[in-house]
């Protein structure tokens, strides 16, 4: 068989100059299923499903085709690739953030301004509602006062409301309270965590330089 594939590709390399048509021509290769090398030229039915060579004028292989692959095999290479491509967003929502902190800051000094702005706007508002909840307590005391002379009997309509909303806004001014101490942690965490990627950044920058 390889004496006769040899013979058959040295007779197409002689008669090359015979035309276009002849020019053209190649030879096809695989192993078959035992092994064993088979070329033709044209592709012979034992290297369907197997991958083969594709042989050029000079006798040398010009082009490869893989086999084609199976259905675990496609499954694989789909699942890399879903993994190389989550790889990659992850690298690129990785630099979109750094470059948004870049954005957002020139410097260490940049960060800490900020973070104290933004800590002492939350502290002031934390105060004002202290503050206002003292003014309502004081202003409550003189129904708490005119409600003494009711004990055990019914509250003018009048002195109830005044209790009642009074309590309402303290209530609200509490809520405000713990909203703002929480939103003063988390700018806390914020700003720690800002702090934190934007000297990683300068530390990666200087083992580039």
């Amino acid at each position: 068989m390889a004496l006769r594939t040899a013979l058959r590709f040295g007779l197409l390399l002689v008669v090359m100059g015979a035309g276009p048509v002849v020019a053209a021509a190649r030879i096809y290769c695989c192993h078959d299923e035992s092994g064993k090398q088979v070329c033709g030229d044209i592709l012979p039915s034992a290297c369907y499903g197997r991958a083969y060579r594709e042989l050029g004028q000079s006798g040398r292989t010009s082009r490869v085709v893989e086999a084609p692959l199976t259905a675990e095999q496609r499954a694989a290479r789909a699942a890399e690739e879903r993994q190389r491509q989550e790889r990659q967003r992850v690298l690129d929502e990785q630099r979109r953030k750094d470059q948004a902190l870049l954005n957002t800051y020139g410097s260490v000094k940049d960060i800490e301004v900020m973070r104290n702005r933004a800590e002492s706007n939350l502290a002031a508002s934390i105060k004002a509602a202290e503050e206002r909840i003292a003014e309502i307590r004081k202003h409550r005391k003189k129904f708490e006062n005119e409600a003494e002379f009711y004990k055990n009997r019914t509250l003018p309509a009048e002195v109830a409301k005044g209790l009642r909303d009074a309590d309402y806004e303290i209530r609200a001014q509490e809520s405000v309270i713990d909203s703002k101490r929480k939103d003063m942690e988390a700018t806390r965490l914020k700003y720690d965590e800002d702090l934190r990627r934007f000297l990683d950044i300068e530390k990666r920058a200087a083992e580039r330089r």
